[in-house]
């Protein structure tokens, strides 16, 4: 028999092909997702001087817990990741999934990004 991967094992499998492959600078910085069961995190990271320029996330203090589902909630993280990164002068980045499909949540985070301004 062969071994069988957990999903956690798939998703960093896949995480490690994607990073290859992009890397966030000062001018476009990549835009990792994180999610867990119940939270969804954001950050934008200058992976050349290694600096995280703006994070948002479910359970951040600026974070107001709106109704909704957690498909909402992740795309409010996604506007407020987007203002702080303007606020920041960033207006273009790279968009890390981190291994996660491009649907459900992680996807309303990216459009809620996109709506408040950032282009990728």
């Amino acid at each position: 028999m062969g071994t069988t991967n957990s999903r956690k094992e798939k998703r960093l499998k896949k995480k490690i092909r994607i990073r290859k492959k992009i890397v966030g600078t000062q001018e476009r910085p990549r835009l990792c997702v994180f999610r867990s069961a119940k939270h969804i995190y954001a950050q934008l990271i200058d992976d050349t001087a290694g600096v995280t320029l703006a994070s948002a996330s479910t359970v951040d203090k600026g974070y107001s817990a709106g109704e909704g589902d957690k498909s909402a909630k992740a795309k409010t993280v996604g506007k407020l990741v987007a203002e702080r990164a303007m606020e920041k002068g960033v207006k273009s980045i790279v968009f890390d999934r981190s291994g996660y499909i491009y649907h459900g949540r992680v996807k309303s985070l990216a459009e809620g990004a996109r709506e408040a301004g950032l282009e990728f």
